[in-house]
């Protein structure tokens, strides 16, 4: 049991649908569409599974279209110095990162280690901070070397900043 209250006929057990957890009708009061679990109508949920479930459903509702739809970036490899343009979008069934430019690449989404946003902009007093890049550490298929990739908004004149920083937004809220 994950609640202090003392279960009887009266006192109901209620499962939280998301963690399984025992909880009473207090602590597991919250009703949250949980689709990813199959659960047509939203379903009782505990207080912390709830706000996870919120989080999840804003990021499917509006942070995976921008992933989707992709953003065009500059790249460069490791320490390399030469950078490539390239489109970057998420594959349709959410598991890769394709980027397609003079070359293909494909990085699974589940051997990233680390995503680090670049900005500039930033101001001691708090001021606004506009995202320029990021940084990404992941494994590549069949190895377990740690690799990283650099993006930068491109310059090039075709592309769209505001598509690039949207993009690098949605990116930084992928649930971990």
């Amino acid at each position: 049991m994950h609640c202090e209250a003392k279960f009887d006929f009266i006192t109901r057990k209620h499962h939280c649908r998301r963690c399984g957890k025992c909880f009473c009708d207090k602590c597991c009061s919250k009703k949250v569409p949980l689709p990813r679990m199959c659960f047509v109508d939203p379903v009782r949920q505990c207080g912390e599974c709830s706000v996870i479930s919120q989080k999840e459903m804003e990021f499917y509702d509006r942070q995976l279209k921008v992933l989707m739809n992709g953003a065009t970036f500059d790249i460069t490899q490791g320490s390399s110095e030469k950078s490539e343009t390239v489109v970057c979008r998420l594959s349709n069934n959410h598991r890769y990162l394709f980027l397609d430019g003079e070359n293909h690449y494909e990085i699974e989404v589940a051997r990233i280690s680390t995503v680090q946003i670049l900005t500039e902009g930033f101001t001691p007093g708090g001021g606004n901070s506009r995202a320029t890049g990021m940084l990404l550490q992941y494994k590549s298929a069949g190895s377990d070397d740690l690799l990283q990739m650099k993006f930068t908004t491109s310059e090039d004149f075709n592309s769209n900043k505001k598509t690039s920083a949207s993009w690098l937004a949605a990116m930084h809220k992928v649930p971990v």
